[in-house]
């Protein structure tokens, strides 16, 4: 049973990924920690927030424009680490972790966005 947007498994894992992505940013050299990691790291935080928030609204309609929010964020995110992916800037084990937890939350909230439009 659903009580809070704590109990969202799309919640939980987009909070795992908000979890991985500093990691990340903190390989990258010093030069682009200030504008790539800092730009992921408000990318990332985006996702959870605008779930919660989303869940938190009065009305269906209100949660379904927060999570296209935060589906935006999230690609915002994938593009940002497709960069650091093609620059070489981080190790590609971290990122090969980061893609999945982006591809997971991507589709748990494309699949949570239809069910709610019903």
């Amino acid at each position: 049973m659903i009580r809070s947007y704590r109990d969202l498994i799309v919640w939980q894992k987009a909070m795992d990924l908000a979890c991985a992505i500093p990691v990340i940013a903190r390989q990258l050299p010093l030069c682009e920690t200030r504008s790539l990691g800092e730009q992921m790291r408000r990318a990332v935080v985006s996702v959870p927030a605008n779930i919660a928030e989303g869940y938190g609204r009065r009305s269906r309609a209100e949660f379904l424009r927060f999570l296209a929010i935060a589906s935006a964020s999230l690609r915002e995110l994938e593009t940002l680490l497709l960069l650091t992916e093609r620059r070489g800037l981080a190790k590609v084990g971290s990122l090969t972790e980061a893609f999945g937890l982006v591809n997971e939350v991507g589709r748990m909230l494309t699949v949570l966005h239809r069910r709610l439009r019903g």
